[in-house]
């Protein structure tokens, strides 16, 4: 049996992608200093290294990456030693054209970019595990590694693939998970538009087809993509655990990703990382990246995660890409901090030369130690040192988040009453009134344990297994409290609906029935109460037991007039708010004050930050943001600033884009 992975060692980690096949030799030991001195303590290597090492089918060439990595031990600098597996070489591509992935219309798309592999392809999947085994047992005790880097960003490019091995794959996966034609018929409701199956050898990938495909292949065909994107990663997982046990594995995630259930792909991490790359040219883009690092700590229950990737400054791949002012990369990395990451990792560390990243920003400009860049390369690093202390410790959260990936995807499948219903733009609003009243959110699956928050919000669970709904009627019935949002409990499992209509098995705790949907058209609105305004969807609402808390005051035509919108119902020692509405701004934030008030759920600072300034409390540590252009001032309770080494009283003021770290319990030396 393997031994579990070593932690990795302590302290903030710093630094960035590493691409040393881009630049002749001479320049590695000049960017091995210029690491030390910039306080770099990790390079991720070999993201894109696989025609480096194995220029041909039977050619291997390792003399230079072990050159690299002895320059990186001498200098103390640890190694994310990436497998290299996400850009096969061309000689593969040519070897055997079907590793190309093939769209649903048929294409099969060509090699000159990136992950230009389908995830069902034999020879890819023998081709990408040999180079992972050579990689493992040569660097496996090597002094320099510290961690390893599977593939990079799976899905980002490709999600899918249509060509016949990856249906081969899927009929495979289906008779995996139904065992007979009969449960798959029943679960896909055949019956309808005469799609039955005689046997699975009949069953093709949802290509392009006349008209609607039947929703829950749609429905299977995500969970198989996911699925099979994943079994590549573990394939690589287990012969990194045989042939180097004890060295920590991870893959970078891309924030919240639609395409893949993020929950299975975190059961086989040994540390999750993310890559996260928010718009300086949208002012509220701070709150979404908090939002995606709150869901990365809670992927493996509240442990520190790394930021793995994200800008130094301005990107390449938007169509106008803004630089990040002085200051504002600083602030947005304390803020992965505050929200539990142990890393603050860049994409890259040298600025390319050539190439389609070639004018992505870098740790290490095009202009070299000159830049502006560079500057704030080295403060930022000596600053990291001065937060080493907070590392391991965990950021608390009273209030949990649904998330389920199989609703995501039933949810933005088609023929639905409105297209308009998608999972972000449901969750985005719930989360920025969290965000404003200084309340950190967990995010949880839909099978958590919910025993420990004080509130739990659902904002939409369009598909909601029984089972899951009854943890839920628990969790209130025992004390807790629920906020549940629109079109939720609508179809079980398999996309079918609930018998008797929605909220389906989460009827009798919310104690309300949907006697129909009222999707508003576009550009439309619906008034909630005295001044709460509705947009996107609306439900003709029934209680039974539940006390009408806000009214529809002008409904879709009128016909809503008067009845219910938003309701509350006592279930046990606990409560379950509906909403049948999609609210923002004041009528929602309304709603969840009262939710959060019966909750006794505590914001982080004695009552709301001011606005656009962020707290957010890791441990002893209370992290202060302020993510405006203008002075801010802060109650603070007292303690030490570990950014200046200043003792912090009860008021605080913070310039445009400052930020504090405060220790608010003593050291030994202090007390």
């Amino acid at each position: 049996m393997s031994p579990s992975p070593r932690p990795l060692p302590g302290g903030i980690h710093y630094g960035g992608d590493y691409n040393p096949e881009q630049w002749p030799e001479e320049t590695w030991a000049e960017d091995a200093k210029l690491m030390q001195e910039a306080g770099v303590t990790m390079v991720t290597v070999g993201v894109f290294s696989w025609a480096r090492i194995q220029p041909d089918y039977a050619q291997w060439e390792f003399d230079w990456l072990d050159r690299l990595m002895d320059l990186f031990a001498a200098h103390g600098i640890g190694v994310d030693l990436a497998t290299g597996t996400a850009s096969p070489p061309v000689w593969l591509v040519r070897l055997d054209k079907d590793v190309l992935p093939v769209t649903a219309d048929g294409v099969r798309l060509e090699f000159g970019s990136r992950q230009h592999y389908c995830p069902s392809s034999d020879a890819y999947y023998k081709a990408a595990g040999k180079l992972v085994r050579k990689l493992a047992k040569r660097y496996a005790k090597h002094p320099a590694l510290a961690l390893w880097h599977i593939n990079n960003e799976y899905g980002d490019h490709v999600t899918e693939c249509f060509c016949p091995a990856s249906a081969q794959h899927f009929r495979r996966w289906l008779k995996q998970r139904y065992s007979t034609v009969d449960a798959l018929n029943h679960a896909w409701g055949t019956a309808f538009w005469s799609q039955h199956y005689a046997s699975f050898g009949y069953v093709e990938p949802p290509r392009t087809a006349p008209g609607p495909v039947n929703p829950t292949q749609l429905l299977d065909w995500r969970r198989f993509c996911s699925y099979a994107l994943l079994r590549l990663h573990r394939m690589e997982r287990e012969i990194l655990r045989q042939h180097s046990p004890g060295i920590p594995a991870t893959t970078n995630f891309m924030s919240m990703m639609k395409e893949l259930d993020y929950w299975e792909w975190a059961k086989h991490e040994d540390v999750v990382s993310d890559d996260a790359y928010p718009d300086p040219a949208d002012p509220a883009s701070h709150v979404g990246a908090a939002l995606n690092y709150d869901l990365m700590r809670s992927l493996k229950g509240g442990k520190p995660w790394l930021l793995l990737e994200q800008a130094p400054s301005g990107v390449s791949w938007r169509p106008v890409n803004v630089p990040k002012p002085p200051g504002l990369q600083r602030l947005w990395s304390l803020q992965a901090l505050a929200r539990g990451a142990d890393g603050i990792m860049y994409f890259q560390w040298r600025q390319s030369r050539a190439g389609a990243e070639k004018f992505h920003s870098a740790l290490l400009p095009h202009r070299g130690t000159a830049s502006r860049g560079w500057q704030e390369t080295v403060r930022f690093g000596a600053e990291l040192g001065r937060l080493a202390e907070v590392a391991g410790s965990r950021t608390a959260a009273q209030t949990a988040i649904v998330l389920d990936w199989d609703s995501w995807w039933a949810l933005e499948g088609t023929d639905h009453p409105s297209e308009r219903m998608r999972w972000r733009d449901l969750l985005r609003p719930w989360y920025d009134a969290l965000y404003a009243r200084g309340v950190t959110v967990d995010f949880v699956p839909p099978d958590a344990d919910l025993s420990p928050y004080r509130l739990v919000l659902a904002p939409n669970l369009y598909l909601l297994r029984t089972e899951h709904a009854q943890r839920m009627a628990a969790y209130v019935h025992e004390g807790g409290h629920l906020v549940c949002g629109p079109f939720s409990g609508v179809v079980d499992e398999h996309d079918h609906l609930h018998a008797g209509g929605a909220p389906g098995p989460l009827r009798q705790v919310l104690g309300v029935v949907v006697d129909e949907f009222w999707p508003i058209p576009d550009g439309e609105t619906v008034r909630v109460g005295e001044e709460a305004q509705a947009s996107l969807w609306s439900e003709w609402l029934v209680p039974e037991g539940a006390e009408t808390l806000l009214s529809y005051a002008a409904g879709v035509l009128g016909v809503l007039d008067g009845l219910p919108a938003v309701t509350r119902n006592s279930w046990g020692r606990g409560s379950a708010r509906y909403l049948s509405c999609h609210l923002g701004g004041f009528g929602l934030g309304s709603v969840l004050d009262g939710a959060l008030t019966e909750a006794e759920v505590l914001p982080v600072l004695d009552g709301a930050p001011p606005s656009g300034v962020e707290a957010v409390r890791r441990g002893p540590y209370l992290f202060l943001l302020n993510h405006t252009d203008r002075e801010a001032a802060i109650p603070a309770p007292p303690g030490t600033d570990l950014l200046t080494g200043e003792q912090v009283g009860e008021h605080l003021r913070l310039g445009p884009l400052g930020a504090a770290v405060i220790r608010t319990t003593p050291t030994e030396t202090e007390s």
